[in-house]
């Protein structure tokens, strides 16, 4: 049980970024690129997102 509330916090925060790549604006080809490389890589996926995903300009 050492690294499960660390996978939880991961698999929530995967859950979360899909969710946001699913209602951002993008292409459907860019959002089922971002969904697969989180599915497949869900640390490194995640990271990636948050470091070179779209950004909201306000």
């Amino acid at each position: 049980m050492e690294y499960g509330f660390f996978g939880l916090l991961i698999l929530v925060l995967d859950i979360w970024a899909i969710i946001k790549i699913v209602q951002g604006k993008a292409d459907f080809g860019v959002k089922l690129a971002w969904i697969v490389v989180i599915l497949l890589l869900p640390l490194l996926g995640l990271l990636a997102w948050f470091l070179f995903g779209p950004k909201s300009v306000k």
